[in-house]
């Protein structure tokens, strides 16, 4: 996580479907991409990417657990962002 000035701290929230999940999205890409000559890809999973700024990044587990994400069948991750 990046401080901005003023303590504010940006993040980026990556948000994926937990392994072994099926992931519908993930599956209807894959099985096009070959028909648009991309052979080689596989294991594709669609996801959500958060952005935001924050005071308080020591709550950002927390905002995570209880709003972004449903633990149950998705992962997330917490990433730094470049000034």
């Amino acid at each position: 996580m990046v401080e901005t000035g003023g303590g504010a701290v940006k993040a980026r929230v990556l948000i994926r479907p937990k392994q072994g999940l099926l992931d519908p999205q993930g599956q209807a890409i894959e099985r096009a991409l070959p028909a648009l000559g991309f052979d080689s890809v596989r294991d594709v999973r669609v996801g959500r990417l958060v952005e935001l700024e924050t005071d308080r990044p020591e709550r950002l587990q927390e905002l995570c657990e209880r709003l972004l994400c449903n633990t149950l069948i998705e992962e997330f991750e917490i990433v730094e962002v470049e000034p």
